[in-house]
């Protein structure tokens, strides 16, 4: 068909370091992936198997960009993460070849509306309004990654108004990065312009009107956002 009814929609596209951007497919977020965030929240880490939730693509804010305060919540919370941006074709695949389906990483703040969440868990429903919404996923510039690159030692950090809210390494994460693509790809069929969100460490809290995030993990370029 080569009409539709409306124009569709941009597909977002993330900044690349000396790159074409990176358009945005789907987004995956993985849940409690470091103990003391889920020790905070009232959880065990549960190592039978990681587990997710999702963003629309078009929940993309671009670091730099302000964040409008969203409607329907009073407890809006920053999540700091890696993001792990998927450049290959993945269907159930071995972790031994996990890495070979990685573009490249990038900061990125998991916005969540936690009161929406908090009541989405105590009904025992999804919560999608919760995690799901307009610039829920503020994405950093992208860094290629380059093949003998270990990141596991990098720090991982969110600062909000100059203090330092989050801090951890990425060694910290209780699924590592093959491990989570590997059995994300037994899941869906994961396809090039994905992005993993890969969970955040402990020290999320809530932010107001007027409050300056900006998150680093090495030296990948930062995501930085103002409350509006």
């Amino acid at each position: 068909m080569k009409d539709t009814v409306f124009p569709p929609r941009p597909t977002p596209a993330i900044p690349v370091k000396g790159r074409a951007g990176f358009p945005v497919g789907r987004i995956f977020c993985v849940g409690r992936n470091y103990a003391d965030h889920a020790a905070e929240m009232g959880y065990a880490v549960d190592r039978e198997a990681p587990f997710y939730f999702t963003k629309s693509a078009h929940a993309v804010l671009l670091s730099g960009q302000d964040m409008s305060y969203p409607p329907r919540t009073a407890d809006l919370h920053h999540e700091m993460e890696l993001v792990v941006a998927i450049g290959r074709t993945a269907k159930d695949i071995a972790e031994v070849d996990a890495m070979d389906m990685v573009y490249g990483y990038g900061c990125g703040l998991d916005m969540t509306r936690r009161d929406l969440q908090a009541a989405a868990k105590e009904k025992r429903r999804p919560w999608d309004t919760g995690k799901d919404f307009d610039n829920a996923a503020i994405i950093a510039p992208l860094t290629p990654k380059a093949d003998d690159a270990e990141i596991g030692d990098l720090v991982i950090r969110l600062d909000v108004n100059g203090e330092t809210r989050q801090q951890a390494t990425l060694s910290d994460m209780v699924w590592s990065i093959p491990e989570i693509i590997a059995d994300l790809s037994t899941l869906y069929t994961l396809h090039p312009g994905d992005l993993i969100m890969t969970g955040t460490p402990a020290g999320v809290g809530p932010v107001v009107k007027g409050d300056v995030l900006r998150g680093t993990i090495g030296d990948f370029d930062p995501v930085e956002t103002t409350i509006i």
